[in-house]
């Protein structure tokens, strides 16, 4: 089944994440491919994913693109160009009617604002996937992701698990006990905590999502 990537924020490592998911997955002999709906700035998250998604592709894997470094609501009316969230649903429908698994891939956090009175988190329930929540871990990452795992759940979504991602080589005690206290605090699973600059990582965990 295809899921949905979200982030406790901005740059907390949803795109690299996504990346390693799908690699491991392809590397499973699964027909997983990348989609990242709306992007604002570079395109670097998009490039990223369509290289590891067999060959689709830029315009596939990201439909919509808009230069101003912003939420894609703002960049939307500063570039008098609003993002039409029936373009995101369709781009994701055209790719999981051809392929195994989609992986998408929100832009920031939960609650990022798309359209007019449309956000990350609209868009996660009209597709209607499990999601998995991407979190930089440091202090105060608990808090980030239980506040994030609640707002999924009052959307009606089921939490799927989480991924703690280490920004930094080096751990220290909030960093050591928040993989240890993460799955107690919100009942959903750690399915893998990243370490600094890793390149792999054990595709058990999102096989069945």
């Amino acid at each position: 089944m295809s899921f949905f990537i979200t982030g406790t924020d901005t740059g907390v490592g949803k795109t690299y994440a996504t990346r390693l998911i799908l690699q491991s997955l392809r590397e499973e002999g699964i027909d997983a491919v990348g989609y990242k709906p709306v992007s604002c700035g570079d395109r670097d998250d998009a490039i990223q994913l369509a290289e590891v998604s067999g060959g689709l592709e830029l315009d596939e894997v990201n439909p919509v693109h808009l230069a101003s470094a912003l939420s894609p609501l703002v960049a939307g009316m500063l570039e008098n160009n609003p993002v039409n969230p029936a373009e995101l649903t369709a781009g994701y429908h055209q790719l999981a009617n051809k392929h195994a698994k989609v992986i998408v891939e929100g832009a920031g956090g939960w609650e990022v604002p798309i359209a007019a009175g449309y956000r990350v988190s609209d868009l996660a329930a009209d597709l209607g996937l499990p999601v998995v929540v991407v979190a930089a871990n440091k202090l105060g990452a608990l808090n980030h992701i239980i506040l994030t795992v609640e707002a999924i759940k009052a959307k009606g979504l089921t939490c799927a698990g989480i991924v703690l991602n280490q920004l930094e080589d080096e751990m220290d005690t909030a960093m050591i006990t928040n993989k240890g206290m993460v799955e107690e605090l919100t009942g959903v699973p750690l399915l893998e905590h990243l370490i600094f600059n890793q390149n792999f990582l054990d595709p058990e965990g999102f096989l069945h999502l």
